[in-house]
Parts: structure tokens; sequence; C-alpha cells
């Protein structure tokens, strides 16, 4: 049997001066292919990708983070992937992490992998995380586990990786194109019965590294409640919500079938 092929994709906004570091750092053999996404920037992020020799993809317009890893996974399926990892090019998070992050999905021990900041409390705030964001990931997480019937240390990393048959389960391609498809998908997983694994991470916080403003984490994290307010009325009957329907196409499982507890 041929060996798993492993893809990164890493959806890019403003990356030129640290996607090359991002490259280079990713061990030899951990990746069969590299996917870059220019979500419209501004610098010459699509040429310095291009420079490195990677698989870039551009959008002519902004589509927002959300949009940008649809493009992502589209694209990594349609190469051929059968694990996908989703690395930020933007340096916050150890590439050289790209093997551990996969392996619980190359053993066949779970469908998605998150690699969580706050496996260690203290080393996220160690690491630059602002203290404001880190009393809100922990509020957010303890509430997203008290709905969902998870223990999980977190839900909220951007470094993660998911199996092909994940991808063509979860009917990715309706959430939305903002930061709070990150939630939806966490949702989704729990919905569709996928394992969650999760690996420690070490995440750094500097003037190179994107992250979302105040203003938005907040518009963030009331989204995330909606979104687990409207899957809580999809599992009760209330509401037939798209997010949680299996895809009309393809080998996804039906939804009676996956869904959580069923």
């Amino acid at each position: 049997m041929p060996s798993p092929r492993v893809i990164v994709v890493m959806p890019a906004y403003h990356a030129a001066r640290t996607v090359a570091d991002v490259v280079a750092a990713i061990p030899t053999g951990a990746a069969d292919h590299l996917i870059l996404v220019d979500d419209a920037s501004g610098d010459d992020t699509v040429g310095v990708a291009r420079g490195l020799g990677l698989h870039v993809i551009v959008h002519p317009e902004n589509r927002g983070y959300g949009g940008n890893q649809q493009t992502c996974y589209r694209a990594a399926l349609e190469a051929g992937a059968d694990v996908v990892v989703m690395l930020h090019p933007d340096g916050q998070y150890d590439p050289r992490l790209v093997p551990v992050v996969t392996a619980p999905l190359l053993r066949g021990e779970a469908d998605l992998v998150l690699a969580s900041r706050m496996t260690d409390p203290a080393a996220a705030l160690a690491g630059g995380m602002p203290r404001w964001k880190w009393w809100a990931n922990r509020a957010l997480t303890g509430l997203e586990n008290w709905v969902l019937g998870q223990r999980l240390s977190e839900y909220h990393s951007g470094y993660r990786a998911y199996t092909r048959g994940f991808l063509e389960t979860v009917p990715f391609e309706r959430n939305s194109p903002g930061f709070v498809f990150d939630s939806e998908i966490m949702v989704q997983a729990v919905h569709f019965g996928q394992r969650i694994a999760e690996v420690p991470v070490a995440t750094v916080y500097n003037d190179e590294s994107s992250s979302i403003s105040f203003r938005e984490s907040v518009k963030y994290g009331w989204r995330t409640l909606v979104i687990l307010l409207r899957w809580r009325l999809h599992r009760a009957g209330l509401r037939r919500d798209p997010l949680f329907l299996a895809p009309s196409v393809g080998p996804a499982r039906s939804e009676t079938a996956t869904a959580r507890g069923q």
C-alpha cells in the first residue's frame, strides 16, 4: 500500500516576510506537497511563495479567513491528500511539529488533530499570548466543553490537521468566510462523530504574527455562542440547520449514522 499523502496548506495574508522561514522549518519528509492560498495580500506574498516553489493559489479579492480555508481544503483534496495540515505562514505556530500533528491521523487514532496552546496554560502566557485573550480562550473553551460534552483544552488554535474522510464528511463549504469558521468546524466535528485528538504546541506572539483585534475577538466569541445555540436547536429538532446536514455529494456518511450520540 502506498504511504498516505500529507499536504500542508497555508492560508496566507501579508506573509511575505515570514513564509520562507516557515517553509524552511518544515521537517524534510513531513509533507508531500505544500499549497499556499493568498487572500489578496497587499505585499509580495505571492512572489515569495512562488520563488519557494510552492503551489500558489491567488484570490483576486479578499474572501476572509474561512473563505481562504475553504479554498485550501478543496485544493488539497483535489491534489489527492489523505491528510491535510493547516499551518499559518506567519510564524505563530512551530512548523517543526508537523510530524507530531499528523502522527495520530497516520496511526488511525483520530480524524482531527488540534495543536493546543492550552495543554499548559502557563506556557501560553509565557509565549506572549495577551492576558485578555488567554482568559477569553479559557472561558469560551469551558463553555464549549459543557455544551458539546467534550474535554478539550482549547478549540481555537489555528494549527490543525484533518483526514480526507473528515473533510469529505463535514460540510465545511457551508461555513462562514470569517474567523468563526474555526468554531463551526469544531462543532461539526462533534456533531458528525469525528474523533478529536490534541497535541501540545508552543505559540509565539510577535510583530510578524497575525492576530485578530479585540473587537474582532468579541465578534468571534459571540458568533461561537450563536453556533452552539444553532447546534442545540438542530439537535433538538427545532431548526434544520445546513451546517449540520451531511454533504449531498461525495462519500460522506449519513447524518443519522454519524451525528454524535446516535
